[in-house]
């Protein structure tokens, strides 16, 4: 399943990740107090998570539910940008992190323990 997800709509997605199901009206009240939207903006947010097949919404209460993981979000948002900025080779996007010499010791470490269990 390929879904598109704008900043805003992952803000809502990621209350859900986060949280659980949630009301629409408790993920207004969240994302007022996190990043001061109005009811109105988190409601036509979550409304083009539902036409997009992102969130499902029942009643009573507007009840909301993601129905797309965030690992699911994760995996095809870092192919788009491994086809987008690096020609489809995720060789090239580690070749770019590991240049930038922004990785802690940790991070390095841990990169090196996963591409041994690929191994």
């Amino acid at each position: 399943m390929e879904i598109k997800l704008f900043d805003s709509e992952r803000k809502v997605m990621e209350q859900l990740w986060d949280k659980g199901d949630r009301t629409a009206k408790e993920l207004a009240d969240d994302l007022g107090a996190l990043v001061g939207w109005s009811k109105t903006t988190t409601y036509t947010v979550i409304k083009k998570c539902i036409d997009k097949g992102a969130i499902s919404r029942s009643d009573p209460g507007f009840l909301c539910r993601a129905l797309v993981s965030r690992e699911e979000v994760r995996e095809q948002e870092t192919n788009e940008l491994i086809d987008k900025m690096y020609g489809g080779s995720a060789d090239r996007l580690v070749a770019s992190l590991l240049g930038s010499k922004k990785l802690s010791v940790d991070e390095i470490s841990h990169l090196k323990k996963l591409i041994e269990e690929l191994e």
